[in-house]
Protein backbone atom coordinates (compact mmCIF):
# COMPACT_ATOMS: atom_id res chain seq x y z
CA UNK A 1 0.00 0.00 0.00
CA UNK A 2 1.23 3.30 -0.95
CA UNK A 3 1.04 7.17 -0.80
CA UNK A 4 1.51 8.61 -4.22
CA UNK A 5 2.89 10.30 -5.18
CA UNK A 6 5.38 10.29 -2.77
CA UNK A 7 5.98 6.71 -3.23
CA UNK A 8 6.09 5.94 1.00
CA UNK A 9 5.04 2.56 1.43
CA UNK A 10 1.98 2.38 4.02
CA UNK A 11 2.57 -0.72 4.73
CA UNK A 12 2.85 -4.63 3.08
CA UNK A 13 2.04 -7.97 3.20
CA UNK A 14 1.19 -11.26 1.61
CA UNK A 15 -1.33 -14.06 1.71
CA UNK A 16 -0.42 -17.30 0.96
CA UNK A 17 -2.12 -21.24 0.50
CA UNK A 18 -5.58 -19.72 -0.49
CA UNK A 19 -7.99 -22.43 -1.33
CA UNK A 20 -10.22 -20.97 -4.69
CA UNK A 21 -13.69 -21.20 -2.62
CA UNK A 22 -11.70 -18.90 0.60
CA UNK A 23 -10.46 -16.64 -2.53
CA UNK A 24 -13.04 -13.73 -1.79
CA UNK A 25 -12.57 -13.90 1.68
CA UNK A 26 -8.86 -13.32 1.35
CA UNK A 27 -9.38 -10.41 -0.91
CA UNK A 28 -12.34 -8.85 1.37
CA UNK A 29 -10.04 -9.09 4.53
CA UNK A 30 -6.98 -7.23 2.49
CA UNK A 31 -9.45 -4.66 2.01
CA UNK A 32 -10.98 -4.48 5.96
CA UNK A 33 -7.61 -4.22 7.02
CA UNK A 34 -7.40 -0.44 5.09
CA UNK A 35 -11.23 0.27 5.67
CA UNK A 36 -10.04 3.35 7.03
CA UNK A 37 -8.18 5.00 4.19
CA UNK A 38 -9.75 6.60 0.99
CA UNK A 39 -8.21 3.84 -1.27
CA UNK A 40 -7.74 5.97 -5.18
CA UNK A 41 -6.41 2.97 -7.06
CA UNK A 42 -6.45 -0.17 -6.98
CA UNK A 43 -3.32 -2.04 -9.32
CA UNK A 44 -3.65 -5.71 -10.58
CA UNK A 45 -1.05 -8.10 -11.78
CA UNK A 46 -2.37 -9.63 -15.05
CA UNK A 47 -0.30 -12.26 -16.41
CA UNK A 48 -0.84 -12.46 -19.69
CA UNK A 49 -1.75 -9.30 -22.19
CA UNK A 50 -1.35 -10.73 -25.64
CA UNK A 51 -0.93 -8.58 -28.20
CA UNK A 52 -4.06 -7.18 -26.71
CA UNK A 53 -2.31 -4.97 -24.50
CA UNK A 54 1.21 -2.80 -24.62
CA UNK A 55 0.87 -0.92 -21.78
CA UNK A 56 -0.82 -0.95 -18.21
CA UNK A 57 -4.52 0.39 -18.77
CA UNK A 58 -7.79 1.67 -16.50
CA UNK A 59 -9.79 -1.48 -16.74
CA UNK A 60 -13.40 -2.05 -18.40
CA UNK A 61 -15.69 -4.27 -19.23
CA UNK A 62 -13.82 -4.27 -22.70
CA UNK A 63 -10.89 -4.99 -20.99
CA UNK A 64 -11.73 -7.51 -18.50
CA UNK A 65 -13.77 -9.66 -21.93
CA UNK A 66 -9.97 -9.58 -23.80
CA UNK A 67 -7.98 -10.76 -20.42
CA UNK A 68 -11.07 -13.62 -19.92
CA UNK A 69 -10.26 -14.76 -23.62
CA UNK A 70 -6.74 -14.39 -23.39
CA UNK A 71 -7.15 -17.40 -20.45
CA UNK A 72 -6.74 -20.06 -23.20
CA UNK A 73 -2.91 -18.90 -23.05
CA UNK A 74 -2.40 -18.40 -19.09
CA UNK A 75 -5.63 -21.38 -17.95
CA UNK A 76 -4.04 -21.48 -14.52
CA UNK A 77 -3.38 -17.51 -14.05
CA UNK A 78 -5.73 -15.10 -16.21
CA UNK A 79 -9.17 -16.29 -14.63
CA UNK A 80 -7.54 -16.16 -11.29
CA UNK A 81 -6.14 -12.48 -12.03
CA UNK A 82 -9.91 -11.83 -13.93
CA UNK A 83 -11.25 -13.47 -10.33
CA UNK A 84 -9.44 -10.81 -8.13
CA UNK A 85 -10.35 -8.04 -10.51
CA UNK A 86 -14.45 -8.82 -10.05
CA UNK A 87 -14.13 -8.93 -6.03
CA UNK A 88 -11.79 -5.78 -5.67
CA UNK A 89 -14.65 -3.77 -7.95
CA UNK A 90 -17.02 -5.10 -6.21
CA UNK A 91 -15.78 -3.93 -2.64
CA UNK A 92 -14.19 -0.80 -4.04
CA UNK A 93 -16.36 0.07 -6.83
CA UNK A 94 -15.29 3.99 -6.11
CA UNK A 95 -11.71 3.40 -7.03
CA UNK A 96 -9.35 3.03 -9.73
CA UNK A 97 -9.00 -0.26 -11.12
CA UNK A 98 -5.78 -0.94 -13.07
CA UNK A 99 -5.10 -3.89 -15.05
CA UNK A 100 -0.32 -4.55 -15.63
CA UNK A 101 0.49 -7.03 -17.60
CA UNK A 102 3.35 -8.91 -17.45
CA UNK A 103 3.39 -9.42 -20.88
CA UNK A 104 3.39 -5.62 -21.72
CA UNK A 105 7.26 -4.94 -22.01
CA UNK A 106 7.90 -7.12 -24.27
CA UNK A 107 5.63 -5.89 -26.92
CA UNK A 108 8.59 -4.52 -28.49
CA UNK A 109 10.29 -7.73 -29.86
CA UNK A 110 10.63 -7.80 -33.68
CA UNK A 111 8.90 -10.83 -35.72
CA UNK A 112 12.26 -12.49 -35.83
CA UNK A 113 11.85 -12.81 -31.93
CA UNK A 114 8.57 -13.68 -31.90
CA UNK A 115 7.58 -15.90 -34.57
CA UNK A 116 7.90 -20.10 -34.31
CA UNK A 117 8.42 -21.62 -37.52
CA UNK A 118 5.32 -22.91 -37.76
CA UNK A 119 2.60 -22.60 -40.39
CA UNK A 120 2.11 -18.64 -40.46
CA UNK A 121 -1.48 -19.05 -40.33
CA UNK A 122 -1.36 -20.50 -36.83
CA UNK A 123 0.07 -16.82 -35.77
CA UNK A 124 -2.99 -14.79 -37.79
CA UNK A 125 -5.74 -16.63 -36.69
CA UNK A 126 -4.76 -18.45 -33.40
CA UNK A 127 -2.44 -15.92 -31.81
CA UNK A 128 0.58 -18.91 -31.18
CA UNK A 129 3.96 -16.55 -30.80
CA UNK A 130 6.19 -15.70 -28.07
CA UNK A 131 4.51 -13.68 -25.59
CA UNK A 132 7.37 -13.63 -22.21
CA UNK A 133 6.88 -12.94 -19.00
CA UNK A 134 7.88 -11.30 -15.89
CA UNK A 135 7.91 -7.94 -17.83
CA UNK A 136 7.07 -5.96 -15.07
CA UNK A 137 10.22 -7.24 -12.85
CA UNK A 138 12.56 -6.83 -16.48
CA UNK A 139 10.99 -3.14 -16.76
CA UNK A 140 12.04 -1.94 -12.97
CA UNK A 141 15.47 -3.53 -12.90
CA UNK A 142 16.53 -1.82 -16.59
CA UNK A 143 15.01 1.58 -15.44
CA UNK A 144 17.10 1.35 -12.53
CA UNK A 145 20.39 -0.24 -13.83
CA UNK A 146 20.17 2.83 -16.23
CA UNK A 147 20.29 5.17 -12.71
CA UNK A 148 23.00 2.95 -11.21
CA UNK A 149 25.18 3.11 -14.61
CA UNK A 150 24.78 6.31 -15.20
CA UNK A 151 24.17 5.84 -18.79
CA UNK A 152 20.90 6.53 -20.88
CA UNK A 153 18.71 4.04 -21.97
CA UNK A 154 19.62 4.66 -25.26
CA UNK A 155 23.29 3.95 -24.85
CA UNK A 156 22.87 0.59 -22.83
CA UNK A 157 22.87 -2.98 -23.83
CA UNK A 158 21.64 -5.36 -20.88
CA UNK A 159 20.91 -9.03 -20.19
CA UNK A 160 18.37 -9.03 -17.41
CA UNK A 161 17.78 -12.23 -15.42
CA UNK A 162 14.70 -12.72 -13.53
CA UNK A 163 16.03 -15.92 -11.33
CA UNK A 164 13.68 -17.48 -8.51
CA UNK A 165 10.78 -20.01 -8.32
CA UNK A 166 10.38 -19.05 -12.38
CA UNK A 167 13.23 -17.74 -14.30
CA UNK A 168 13.37 -15.56 -17.47
CA UNK A 169 16.25 -14.03 -19.39
CA UNK A 170 15.82 -10.94 -21.38
CA UNK A 171 17.76 -8.95 -24.04
CA UNK A 172 17.22 -4.95 -23.76
CA UNK A 173 18.50 -2.82 -26.06
CA UNK A 174 18.20 0.94 -25.49
CA UNK A 175 15.35 0.25 -22.88
CA UNK A 176 13.68 -2.26 -25.18
CA UNK A 177 12.65 -5.79 -24.55
CA UNK A 178 14.33 -7.30 -27.96
CA UNK A 179 14.10 -11.31 -26.72
CA UNK A 180 13.50 -13.13 -24.24
CA UNK A 181 13.31 -17.18 -23.06
CA UNK A 182 9.89 -17.47 -21.93
CA UNK A 183 7.42 -18.42 -24.67
CA UNK A 184 3.48 -18.41 -25.71
CA UNK A 185 3.32 -20.17 -21.82
CA UNK A 186 5.76 -19.64 -18.80
CA UNK A 187 7.02 -22.52 -19.40
CA UNK A 188 9.22 -22.05 -21.85
CA UNK A 189 13.13 -21.06 -21.77
CA UNK A 190 15.07 -21.94 -18.71
CA UNK A 191 15.39 -24.73 -16.19
CA UNK A 192 13.20 -23.68 -13.34
CA UNK A 193 12.09 -25.02 -9.69
CA UNK A 194 9.38 -27.04 -11.43
CA UNK A 195 9.04 -26.34 -14.78
CA UNK A 196 11.41 -28.05 -17.64
CA UNK A 197 11.85 -24.96 -19.59
CA UNK A 198 13.16 -25.96 -23.02
CA UNK A 199 12.58 -29.54 -24.23
CA UNK A 200 12.34 -31.31 -27.16
CA UNK A 201 8.73 -31.57 -28.17
CA UNK A 202 8.11 -34.96 -29.29
CA UNK A 203 9.21 -36.02 -25.33
CA UNK A 204 5.48 -34.49 -24.92
CA UNK A 205 3.46 -37.23 -26.69
CA UNK A 206 5.81 -39.71 -26.05
CA UNK A 207 5.67 -38.89 -22.18
CA UNK A 208 1.67 -39.28 -22.66
CA UNK A 209 2.09 -42.68 -23.66
CA UNK A 210 4.20 -44.25 -21.29
CA UNK A 211 2.07 -42.33 -18.33
CA UNK A 212 -0.76 -43.87 -19.82
CA UNK A 213 -2.42 -39.84 -19.60
CA UNK A 214 -3.58 -37.10 -22.23
CA UNK A 215 -1.66 -33.96 -22.99
CA UNK A 216 -3.08 -32.14 -20.13
CA UNK A 217 -1.57 -34.90 -18.13
CA UNK A 218 2.07 -34.85 -19.46
CA UNK A 219 1.87 -30.56 -19.43
CA UNK A 220 1.23 -31.24 -15.40
CA UNK A 221 4.48 -33.10 -15.42
CA UNK A 222 6.30 -30.49 -17.19
CA UNK A 223 5.04 -27.49 -15.09
CA UNK A 224 4.67 -29.05 -11.84
CA UNK A 225 6.89 -32.27 -11.59
CA UNK A 226 10.15 -30.96 -13.54
CA UNK A 227 12.96 -28.63 -13.43
CA UNK A 228 15.07 -28.33 -10.27
CA UNK A 229 12.47 -30.75 -8.40
CA UNK A 230 11.95 -33.25 -10.75
CA UNK A 231 16.28 -33.98 -11.43
CA UNK A 232 16.97 -33.71 -7.91
CA UNK A 233 13.94 -35.72 -6.11
CA UNK A 234 14.36 -33.56 -3.63
CA UNK A 235 13.07 -29.69 -3.23
CA UNK A 236 12.04 -27.07 -6.00
CA UNK A 237 13.69 -24.67 -3.59
CA UNK A 238 17.42 -23.62 -4.64
CA UNK A 239 18.71 -23.49 -1.16
CA UNK A 240 17.87 -27.03 -0.26
CA UNK A 241 19.32 -27.93 -3.64
CA UNK A 242 22.55 -25.90 -2.62
CA UNK A 243 22.70 -27.45 0.86
CA UNK A 244 22.12 -30.86 -0.47
CA UNK A 245 24.71 -30.25 -2.85
CA UNK A 246 27.19 -29.15 -0.44
CA UNK A 247 26.67 -32.37 1.50
CA UNK A 248 27.25 -34.53 -1.13
CA UNK A 249 24.00 -35.06 -3.15
CA UNK A 250 24.96 -36.04 -6.43
CA UNK A 251 21.39 -34.96 -8.29
CA UNK A 252 21.13 -31.87 -6.47
CA UNK A 253 24.34 -30.84 -7.69
CA UNK A 254 23.58 -31.93 -11.09
CA UNK A 255 19.87 -30.06 -10.48
CA UNK A 256 22.10 -26.71 -9.20
CA UNK A 257 24.96 -27.37 -12.48
CA UNK A 258 21.92 -27.66 -15.05
CA UNK A 259 20.18 -25.27 -13.88
CA UNK A 260 22.93 -22.60 -14.20
CA UNK A 261 24.24 -24.45 -17.86
CA UNK A 262 20.68 -23.15 -18.58
CA UNK A 263 20.97 -19.95 -17.78
CA UNK A 264 24.28 -19.47 -19.32
CA UNK A 265 23.59 -20.93 -22.53
CA UNK A 266 20.56 -17.96 -22.94
CA UNK A 267 23.18 -15.38 -21.54
CA UNK A 268 25.00 -16.64 -24.64
CA UNK A 269 22.47 -16.15 -27.01
CA UNK A 270 21.97 -12.80 -26.27
CA UNK A 271 25.30 -11.31 -25.92
CA UNK A 272 25.18 -12.82 -29.47
CA UNK A 273 21.79 -11.34 -30.50
CA UNK A 274 22.76 -8.09 -28.74
CA UNK A 275 26.23 -7.61 -30.41
CA UNK A 276 27.58 -7.41 -27.35
CA UNK A 277 26.55 -6.14 -23.58
CA UNK A 278 27.48 -3.38 -20.99
CA UNK A 279 25.83 -4.73 -17.89
CA UNK A 280 24.16 -8.10 -16.88
CA UNK A 281 21.31 -7.66 -14.08
CA UNK A 282 20.52 -10.58 -11.74
CA UNK A 283 17.32 -9.78 -10.12
CA UNK A 284 14.76 -12.13 -7.82
CA UNK A 285 14.97 -14.60 -5.10
CA UNK A 286 17.78 -16.69 -6.30
CA UNK A 287 19.06 -14.08 -8.56
CA UNK A 288 19.08 -11.33 -5.52
CA UNK A 289 20.31 -14.45 -2.69
CA UNK A 290 22.59 -16.59 -4.04
CA UNK A 291 25.93 -16.13 -4.51
CA UNK A 292 26.85 -19.74 -6.06
CA UNK A 293 24.14 -19.23 -8.62
CA UNK A 294 25.94 -16.01 -9.79
CA UNK A 295 29.23 -17.18 -10.03
CA UNK A 296 28.20 -20.19 -11.83
CA UNK A 297 26.09 -18.66 -14.74
CA UNK A 298 29.11 -16.04 -15.07
CA UNK A 299 31.81 -18.43 -14.96
CA UNK A 300 33.61 -18.80 -18.64
CA UNK A 301 32.00 -15.54 -19.91
CA UNK A 302 35.03 -13.27 -19.23
CA UNK A 303 35.66 -13.61 -22.78
CA UNK A 304 33.01 -11.31 -23.81
CA UNK A 305 34.16 -8.73 -20.84
CA UNK A 306 32.37 -10.64 -17.87
CA UNK A 307 34.46 -10.41 -15.06
CA UNK A 308 33.02 -11.19 -11.59
CA UNK A 309 35.04 -10.14 -8.37
CA UNK A 310 34.45 -13.16 -6.12
CA UNK A 311 34.34 -10.94 -2.90
CA UNK A 312 32.17 -8.49 -4.13
CA UNK A 313 30.01 -11.37 -5.28
CA UNK A 314 29.83 -13.18 -1.64
CA UNK A 315 29.41 -9.92 0.10
CA UNK A 316 26.77 -8.18 -1.55
CA UNK A 317 23.86 -7.83 0.24
CA UNK A 318 20.94 -5.64 -1.29
CA UNK A 319 21.24 -3.90 -4.62
CA UNK A 320 24.76 -3.55 -5.67
CA UNK A 321 27.61 -4.21 -8.32
CA UNK A 322 30.19 -7.33 -8.17
CA UNK A 323 31.70 -6.47 -10.96
CA UNK A 324 35.60 -6.73 -10.76
CA UNK A 325 36.82 -3.39 -11.36
CA UNK A 326 38.76 -4.43 -14.28
CA UNK A 327 35.44 -5.65 -16.09
CA UNK A 328 34.08 -3.73 -18.92
CA UNK A 329 30.69 -5.24 -18.52
CA UNK A 330 28.95 -3.76 -15.26
CA UNK A 331 27.23 -7.12 -13.30
CA UNK A 332 24.06 -5.69 -10.84
CA UNK A 333 22.40 -7.01 -8.32
CA UNK A 334 18.61 -5.28 -8.24
CA UNK A 335 16.14 -6.10 -5.69
CA UNK A 336 12.78 -6.54 -8.46
CA UNK A 337 10.37 -4.07 -7.11
CA UNK A 338 7.38 -4.90 -9.26
CA UNK A 339 4.79 -3.20 -6.67
CA UNK A 340 6.27 0.22 -7.23
CA UNK A 341 5.66 0.12 -10.40
CA UNK A 342 2.43 -1.17 -10.57
CA UNK A 343 1.55 1.63 -8.27
CA UNK A 344 3.03 4.17 -10.57
CA UNK A 345 1.30 2.96 -13.39
CA UNK A 346 -1.99 3.36 -11.64
CA UNK A 347 -1.23 7.01 -10.35
CA UNK A 348 -0.06 8.13 -14.41
CA UNK A 349 -3.28 6.72 -15.11
CA UNK A 350 -5.35 8.54 -12.32
CA UNK A 351 -3.32 11.48 -13.29
CA UNK A 352 -4.49 11.54 -17.10
CA UNK A 353 -7.94 10.32 -16.57
CA UNK A 354 -8.61 13.59 -13.89
CA UNK A 355 -6.73 15.93 -16.83
CA UNK A 356 -9.30 14.49 -19.21
CA UNK A 357 -11.94 14.99 -16.70
CA UNK A 358 -10.65 18.20 -15.93
CA UNK A 359 -10.73 19.45 -19.91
Amino acid sequence: MFELPSRKVIDKGIVEEVKRDAYEQAIKAIFDKYKQYDISMVSHRVVHGGEDFKESVIITDDVKQKIDALSRFAPLHNPINLLGIELAQKIRPDALHVAVFDTAFHQTMPPVSYLYPLPYEYYEKYGIRKYGFHGTSHRYVVQRAEQLMGTPKEKLRLISCHIGSGASITAVRYGQSIDTSMGMTPLAGVMMGTRSGNIDPGILPYIAEIEKTDTAGAMEILNKESGVLGLSGISSDLRDIEKASAEGNERAKLALELFAQRLHDFIGLYLARLNGIDGIIFTAGVGENSELVRQLVCNGLEYAGVILDKEANRNNKGEGFINSPYSPVKIMVIPTNEELVMATDAYQLFLNKTDMVQV
